[in-house]
């Protein structure tokens, strides 16, 4: 039977006084002050150390009086039996707790002969390395008890200086003597009712609890079948490789970020895949989701003069196309193909996708939002994924933009519901969308996402082709968006066909995208655009069908500001 740690809502101090009842004793106040190359780090909240010769405690100024953010951390180190607690308050109705008597016995360090003089005291200088980080240590024995601001040289006695990598600094700025002191008593007094648990779910509860996530799919299916339902909170579409989820976000600050983690599994598919995640902007008269519900015929048309027609690709008056946070690309097989074996090839079981997508949080923050996945496929056991959002705090000073404007999106993600392939570029006109600003965007910039696809080795997949953009007929950009790094994701690939020159089809350089692997987003610098009407073009030289093959380019942009 597997054994268990977990004793819910345990009392954490019953546990510590049943083993030793520490009482009040006489001991020491330690203030501690933080500093970087010299210079005090601001805002500053002290360290405290209060000990005496049975218990250490560590807390902070504002810990200690009850003003410090959740979360929060103390440590208190039992010198009786030499077992070291660590309690975080995650809210405050809720702490965790975990205890264990092998990290302070586990530290060694290098003693040196080096001496001086901290607060009138005699120190000895100690050093080790953890994680490649040269950590020194001033003690003094003088005043005949142990502890430090950090777990760090808590046996070897009371710790006044810390030094990282010789330009962090954590120094003593004070020492009180204490008549009566019970560090176990103080963390009482500024925590609540806790949950003892092990070590690794103790850590892994404390680093969730400083970020905001947001879960959006869990092991949902995309395949191809006209079985695929949809139910009170996920939505299908397009036989079942489309799957759609509403979303409420809470108001994001100004400065936090904002990230996006999807994870894949083959679920019968052996092939790589198109995917997309997707927002659907619904600030105007017409959105993609009447397409979807409705079909992608009622969706407004683009033409270039190549004689076809393209559903819902650019932005009109009336309609907004889908703004795309993140392209992505399945391998050939994962998990579902792992039985094929190959000599020394372990592979891996799933692939995990992750974008910044902080630029999006003027279309996310305080709204609520359809949120899409697409991976085209014909298969019916098809794929599986995981999706959520995280949000975390920063005190990031970069400019970030506050508007979002989406233009185009050619990938059409209603592939398997009769959208058109983006194959507008065989004319020379390529891709044009004009636009209105009622406003300035100052620090403007496209977000631009391209990758081609079709043929086999003479398309456009397999062959580099340059990306020109346009602003009002003036090229700001171009470049010839390639990957050369595709062998570097083998080990995601097990269903991949290998070749008679001892390469795999997942080795294969490729226009911008890998098996296996999400595409960067390129950011075209602007400048300040005021505010009145603009046309932006994009070209690229698509290559001729071959036979019953074709070339395509899927190419998303959305306009950012300030």
């Amino acid at each position: 039977m597997k054994k268990t740690y977990t004793l819910v809502l345990c009392c954490f101090f019953i546990i510590i006084q049943a083993q030793t009842t520490p009482k009040a004793t006489s001991g020491y106040k330690i203030t501690y002050s933080k500093s970087s190359n010299g210079t005090l780090v601001s805002p500053q909240d002290p360290i405290l150390v209060y000990t005496n010769p049975n218990e250490t405690l560590v807390t902070s100024e504002k810990m200690n009086s009850g003003k410090a953010e959740f979360p929060y951390e103390q440590s208190l180190i039992n010198r009786t039996t030499n077992k070291l607690f660590q309690i975080t308050q995650l809210h405050k109705n809720q702490s965790v707790t975990t205890a264990d008597s092998t990290t302070l016995a586990k530290q060694n360090f290098e003693f040196l002969a080096e001496t001086k003089t901290i607060l009138g005291y005699k120190c000895q200088k100690v050093k080790t390395i953890i994680n490649s980080n040269t950590i020194e240590l001033w003690y003094t024995n003088e005043l005949k008890v142990s502890g430090a601001p950090t777990l760090l040289g808590q046996n070897i006695g009371l710790v006044l200086e810390m030094i990282r990598n010789g330009n962090f600094v954590v120094t003593a700025t004070k020492i009180e003597k204490l008549k009566a002191v019970q560090p176990s008593l103080l963390l009482q007094n500024t925590t609540t009712k806790s949950q003892l648990l092990d070590g690794l779910t103790y850590k892994d509860l404390v680093w969730k609890s400083r970020f905001t996530t947001l879960p959006i799919f869990e092991n949902e299916i995309i395949n191809f079948s006209d079985a695929s339902q949809s139910n009170d909170s996920i939505l299908r579409f397009a036989n079942g490789t489309i799957i759609l989820k509403k979303v409420t976000f809470p108001i994001v600050s100004k400065s936090d970020l904002i990230f996006l983690d999807l994870i894949e599994q083959s679920n019968g598919d052996a092939y790589d895949r198109t995917g997309s995640v997707f927002l659907i902007p619904q600030d105007k008269k017409q959105s993609f989701l009447d397409g979807l519900e409705k079909g992608s015929q009622t969706l407004p048309i683009y033409e270039n003069g190549n004689g076809k027609k393209y559903q819902g690709i650019v932005a009109t008056s009336e309609y907004a196309p889908l703004i795309e946070l993140m392209r992505f690309f399945t391998p050939f097989g994962i998990k579902q193909y792992n039985y094929i074996q190959l000599k020394d090839k372990v592979w891996h079981d799933k692939v995990p996708y992750r974008m910044d997508i902080t630029d999006f949080k003027s279309a996310l923050s305080g709204k609520t939002v359809y949120i899409g996945t697409f991976i085209g496929n014909y298969d019916k056991g098809g794929h599986k994924i995981s999706m959520h959002v995280t949000i975390h705090p920063s005190e990031s000073k970069l400019p970030q933009p506050n508007y979002c404007l989406p233009l185009f999106n050619t990938t059409n993600v209603m592939e398997m519901a009769g959208q058109e392939y983006a194959t507008l570029f065989n004319h020379e006109k390529g891709l044009e969308v004009t636009f209105t600003l009622d406003k300035e965007f100052k620090n403007a910039k496209l977000r631009y996402i391209t990758t081609g696809h079709g043929g086999w080795e003479n398309g456009d997949e397999f062959v580099p082709k340059k990306n020109t953009i346009l602003l009002n007929g003036k090229e700001v950009f171009s470049f010839i968006p390639w990957r050369q790094d595709c062998g570097a994701y083998r080990l995601f690939n097990p269903a991949s066909g290998n070749f008679n020159d001892g390469l795999s089809s997942s080795d294969l350089s490729r226009s911008n995208w890998c098996p296996g692997t999400a595409t960067q987003p390129v950011d075209i610098a602007l400048g300040d655009l005021q505010a009145g009407t603009y046309t932006i073009q994009v070209i690229i030289p698509q290559g001729a069908p071959e036979g019953g093959s074709f070339s395509a380019w899927n190419v998303s942009g959305v306009l950012f500001g300030e």
